[in-house]
């Protein structure tokens, strides 16, 4: 099936955090506040799928509370974290939203992320992702991780539905 096929059967979008939504970096303060610097496109970029009547959600390994204020800011429901195994995680999503593999996507930077990857219909790596994720990718995105990389995914995606043209028509008349 090409690619632009399968992007049309894509109804969630699943990504992951660190190195994706953000550059990698993980920030304490000197009280142990961890911080994290997320890029407001792929905040734009989620409400966009959103308007299009799509879900998103987060599958991370590592925990963090900012993690749960950013997902709650943009209205992203789904939010699973502290899973290594992120495969069961993702196929009981699934099963809880009646989805079949091939309607979901992932979004991935490092090698936790490959299995999930290959268990959807469709996978994404960031431009600065680890070489094995970048090649079991069926796409890259050319902005690195944290740099609006899941925004440059979600619009291709849209436009590969033929969305985004609708969408954009919101704000430019």
């Amino acid at each position: 099936m090409k690619i632009e096929d399968r992007c049309k059967r894509v109804e969630l979008i699943l990504s992951d955090v660190d190195g994706v939504f953000t550059d990698g970096g993980i920030i304490f303060d000197n009280h142990g506040i961890e911080q994290k610097r997320f890029h407001c496109r792929d905040g734009q970029g989620i409400k966009q799928w959103q308007r299009g009547g799509f879900k998103f959600g987060i599958l991370t390994a590592r925990t963090s509370h900012i993690v749960k204020l950013r997902a709650s800011e943009l209205g992203v429901d789904i939010v699973r974290q502290g899973f290594e195994e992120k495969v069961p995680v993702a196929q009981d999503l699934m099963t809880d939203l009646e989805l079949e593999a091939d309607q979901v996507c992932y979004i991935g930077d490092d090698l936790p992320d490959l299995p999930v990857m290959r268990a959807v219909g469709l996978g994404i790596a960031v431009a600065d992702a680890c070489e094995e994720v970048r090649a079991g990718a069926d796409y890259v995105t050319e902005l690195v991780g944290g740099q609006g990389a899941v925004r440059e995914a979600i619009e291709w995606i849209l436009k590969a539905k033929g969305m985004w043209d609708d969408l954009v028509r919101k704000y430019t008349g």
